[in-house]
């Protein structure tokens, strides 16, 4: 059986969030959702969620999943409201506690924060597998954009995160903490070399070059032949080369600091504090 997916596109994070499901009033999982945030007055909206939740609705889909490729550093993610909304369980890779430790000493998040993956319903490992009613999921781990990245298959379409982009945009960068170029590599090989040519994938986000319309599916076929950072005849010696050279070129994402403090909690904003706002930490000179 193949999968039912529908595409929302973010066009202030560049993200693409899916909701997939096995067919109308059946089951779906929402993947990689977006809350929106204003970093100028620090406000959150719920615009980008409420079209997923609209959308389910519409189906009659009873939500069984709210997945997450990776701790994102780019938007803000909106699994908790739509959990709250929709029901579901929050799932990540189950090496996000090292993520957590990580960030949790960069913000001070202190005693209550536990770094062991806690804030998430499940974390999957490489290769589990799960159900979302008559489809089946199967978790590929991917890492290299970060230590935890998974990518998420369903049928002949696997949802694969920050590993690659559409052909002519390449791949991610990875010199976010425990990022990896050379891991990156491999990962994109495990995705390209173990899978056939007419598989589908799908991209976390698009930022086309010139006048190309946003895209974001592509085919194992197309990126094999294709890419400009990693199709075939591309060594691994070469790409750790180009894509630690292009890294020390890019400038740090602008929801970074905001996104990760609420990311590696599953979408929900740190405690409030005793006058019953709450914060968002801007460390000075650390990043």
């Amino acid at each position: 059986m193949q999968p039912e997916i529908q595409a929302f596109f973010d066009p202030v994070t560049w993200t693409i969030s899916y909701v997939v499901f096995d067919k109308p009033g059946g089951h779906c999982a929402i993947i990689d959702p977006v809350l929106d945030y204003d970093p100028k007055s620090g406000r959150t909206k719920h615009h980008s969620a409420d079209v997923l939740i609209k959308y389910v609705r519409s189906k009659g889909l009873t939500t069984d999943w709210i997945l997450e490729t990776h701790a994102h550093a780019d938007h803000l993610s909106s699994a908790h409201y739509l959990r709250q909304e929709l029901g579901g369980k929050t799932a990540i890779g189950s090496l996000i506690p090292g993520v957590q430790q990580v960030f949790k000493k960069l913000f001070n998040m202190g005693a209550d924060f536990q770094p062991d993956g806690s804030q998430f319903d499940h974390l999957f490992s490489d290769g589990d597998t799960f159900q979302l009613g008559e489809l089946e999921g199967k978790v590929i781990l991917v890492p290299g954009h970060t230590p935890a990245d998974l990518a998420y298959q369903f049928g002949d379409a696997i949802f694969i995160g920050d590993t690659m982009f559409m052909p002519d945009v390449g791949t991610a960068r990875a010199d976010f903490p425990g990022g990896d170029a050379r891991q990156l590599y491999r990962s994109i090989r495990k995705l390209l070399d173990n899978h056939s040519p007419e598989t589908r994938l799908f991209m976390c986000h698009d930022y086309p070059p010139g006048d190309r319309p946003v895209q974001w599916e592509s085919t194992v076929a197309d990126q094999r032949a294709n890419n400009i950072h990693v199709h075939d005849g591309i060594s691994e010696d070469a790409f750790v080369a180009m894509r630690t050279a292009r890294d020390a070129t890019l400038d740090v994402p602008v929801l970074i600091l905001p996104s990760v403090q609420v990311n590696v909690r599953a979408g929900q904003m740190p405690p409030a504090e005793d006058n019953g706002t709450v914060y968002l930490k801007i460390p000075i000179n650390k990043l």
